[in-house]
């Protein structure tokens, strides 16, 4: 019998990016920029505080993080991501964005399946509801807003 070295099968490309709605890709985006070190977690904090302003933004930052530091330390093995500037989503990376997504929802049944494949059974109700608070917190950045248009005096003629 040979051993044949497989990549993770966490990491598998199940589509893109760019397939999803804004919520999940905004959570697979924010995944990364987790993981990927000091500066990377910088962009996602000053995105944070352009979309919650400076105090609700400390608090969705703590909670994110708070969030996938659990799936690391609680998880049954390391979630696989996918670089930073890649457009693939990874299987892992879409069951995040879909915990997230469900628990936001209020698909509590669909959450807590799911985050029992990041997490052993004994944390998935945990999980479960750190998702939740996580992500009704990404459906207000994710969130359309209004274009902003500049202000005119009702004076002024256009034409």
């Amino acid at each position: 019998m040979s051993t044949v070295q497989s990549s993770p099968r966490g990491g598998v490309t199940v589509g893109t990016l760019s397939d999803l709605p804004p919520l999940e890709a905004g959570a697979v985006i924010y995944l990364r920029h987790w993981f990927s070190g000091a500066e990377t977690r910088g962009q996602m904090r000053r995105d944070f505080e352009m979309n919650f302003g400076p105090e609700m933004a400390t608090a969705a930052f703590e909670a994110f993080g708070y969030l996938c530091n659990f799936c690391a330390t609680h998880g049954r093995r390391p979630l696989v991501r996918h670089g930073m500037t890649c457009k693939c989503l990874g299987a892992d990376e879409n069951c995040f964005a879909n915990l997230l997504a469900c628990a936001a929802e209020g698909q509590k049944d669909d959450a807590h399946i799911l985050a029992s494949l990041i997490v052993t059974p004994r944390k998935a109700s945990e999980l479960t509801q750190l998702a939740s608070d996580c992500g009704l917190l990404m459906q207000q950045i994710m969130r359309p807003r209004p274009l902003l248009r500049p202000a005119r005096p009702a004076t002024v003629t256009l034409h």
